[in-house]
């Protein structure tokens, strides 16, 4: 068997800001109300640390709900407030890859690496993701980015979703995974910004590193 040779490049399976569309699905109060997977506090502000994250790395990102004028209500302002140029595309399917708008909005941005993110996990995230990779997608799912009616819910529909070939990662991952490098300046001080304001105890610690000796990751 020969011997594998180690190189200084990254996985392929690793993503960069240049290589997936961001789908943002049903951040809305309606489907809120009912998420019990998840503390709400803590969906919002992963909502926020991916949009963040999108903005500082020109993730090209789709925002799509469900009845938002008519039920579901608007999209967090975590994710509007940040991603203020991407229009909401409104939909009445649960499935967003069976609307029209929205699949033309994801072959227009022409990336074959989709990263999911919603409400609720085991409806309007299963649906999108197995319809994505049976079109052969790469699909990726933020699952601490997603809420359901219960763990229970939730956990059957990342593993039904793993089961068929889609990534899982967290928010901070997602975030950490796009910077990758400390050396890469140009993105360096908004990745530290999003992670003190929504990292948890890993932004409190950066918080602290720098308070207290001046530390930096990046030499």
């Amino acid at each position: 068997m020969p011997i594998a040779i180690a190189t200084a490049t990254p996985a392929a399976t690793l993503l960069d800001g240049a290589d997936h569309t961001l789908m943002l699905i049903d951040f809305q109060s309606q489907m809120a109300f009912a998420t019990r997977s998840i503390d709400v506090v803590e969906l919002r502000n992963n909502a926020a640390l991916i949009a963040e994250a999108a903005r500082t790395f020109a993730v090209p990102a789709i925002v799509t709900t469900v009845a938002e004028k008519s039920f579901s209500g608007p999209t967090f302002d975590e994710i509007t407030g940040v991603l203020a140029d991407r229009a909401p595309i409104d939909r009445t399917t649960m499935n967003a890859w069976e609307d029209a708008a929205v699949v033309a909005e994801v072959n227009r941005l022409g990336k074959g690496r989709v990263v999911f993110a919603g409400l609720w996990t085991s409806v309007c995230i299963v649906g999108p993701v197995l319809s994505a990779l049976a079109q052969g997608f790469e699909a990726y799912v933020i699952t601490d980015a997603c809420g359901d009616v219960s763990a229970e819910a939730h956990e059957r529909a990342v593993q039904r979703m793993a089961q068929a070939g889609a990534r899982p990662l967290t928010a901070l991952q997602y975030l950490l995974e796009l910077q990758r490098d400390w050396a890469r300046a140009a993105t360096y001080d908004a990745t530290v910004a999003t992670a003190v304001a929504h990292g948890g105890g890993y932004g409190v610690g950066l918080v602290y590193a720098r308070t207290m000796f001046q530390a930096q990751e990046g030499h």
